[in-house]
């Protein structure tokens, strides 16, 4: 068991499941409607956590209603909050989803009133306790700033980085870190139409991976050595929320525990996979198995 620490957001989440997506100006009625806790870090923190971590998370709370439906789910699942910063003004980021019964898409409108967390804040958390630092690629200049200081404190403590969106200067943090989670939504924000060619387009030396969907995961190290692993499509796709997520959580846990990389990559793609045959991030019969 590692003890991890991711830095991001942590979002209230509510999913309304249709049975097809709906046109603009359309009016359709939600099969059902659920409130649930989501957010990239937290998600990831959620998988590994199931997969025998020890997790926290640092971020930003805000003393608000909204907040008891993340901190039960952050409880639930063991996650330490107690890096976090809790504000009495502003409001929870709030992701209203659209989850097409049809194909398992999700559609996302994100509404946020509620500061990043700081480099400030981070200073104050003692590093020497953790295995792996996990980043949201996001509020990029403190970010840079927080694994820069990482690696001054600690050398030796691995840090990760998700790329998922493309953000101004984003790629300054390329070089920062130990592994680099690229989406396909960023690889093609790029013009790149598939993970390899993206992936072979660095002229720096990194370890990073980049999920194409049904067509799997690749994987470049900084030996420049491309490899793939194909997918596990369930019987069917139910939710691919928080599939990404789930893909990275598990990628850092066959790293943590010395799988080689084809292997790792592997692992990622059939938990992933598993998680989009069903609703949620429960992955607790897969890890039986």
């Amino acid at each position: 068991m590692a003890k991890i620490l991711a830095i991001g957001i942590a979002t209230l989440d509510i999913i309304n499941t249709v049975g097809s997506f709906p046109v603009e100006d359309d009016e359709v009625r939600a099969l059902s409607q659920q409130q649930s806790r989501g957010g990239n870090a937290t998600n990831t923190l959620s998988i590994l956590s199931q997969l025998g971590h020890d997790c926290a998370w640092a971020g930003v709370l805000i003393d608000e209603p909204d907040s008891q439906v993340i901190k039960h789910d952050l409880t639930k699942h063991q996650i330490d909050s107690s890096n976090c910063v809790v504000l009495d003004q502003g409001k929870m980021p709030t992701s209203y989803i659209t989850l097409n019964q049809q194909t398992g898409s999700r559609t996302i409108v994100h509404h946020r009133d509620c500061p990043e967390f700081s480099f400030t804040e981070f200073k104050k958390i003692n590093l020497q306790q953790y295995d792996w630092i996990h980043f949201e690629g996001r509020n990029i200049a403190d970010t840079s700033r927080m694994i820069e200081y990482c690696k001054q404190q600690q050398p030796n403590l691995p840090c990760s980085v998700e790329i998922e969106k493309p953000r101004p200067d984003i790629d300054s943090l390329f070089t920062l870190a130990d592994v680099l989670f690229f989406s396909k939504n960023y690889a093609q924000s790029l013009g790149f139409s598939n993970a390899a060619s993206f992936l072979s387009s660095f002229a720096i030396s990194i370890n990073a991976s980049c999920a194409w969907g049904e067509k799997g995961a690749w994987f470049i190290n900084k030996k420049m050595k491309i490899i793939h692993s194909p997918a596990f499509p369930p019987e069917k796709i139910v939710d691919t929320l928080g599939a990404g997520d789930t893909f990275n959580a598990a990628f850092i846990h066959a790293l943590l525990n010395q799988q080689a990389e084809q292997a790792a990559l592997k692992f990622a793609c059939q938990v992933a996979a598993y998680k989009c045959g069903r609703h949620g991030l429960d992955i607790t019969y897969f890890k039986l198995n």
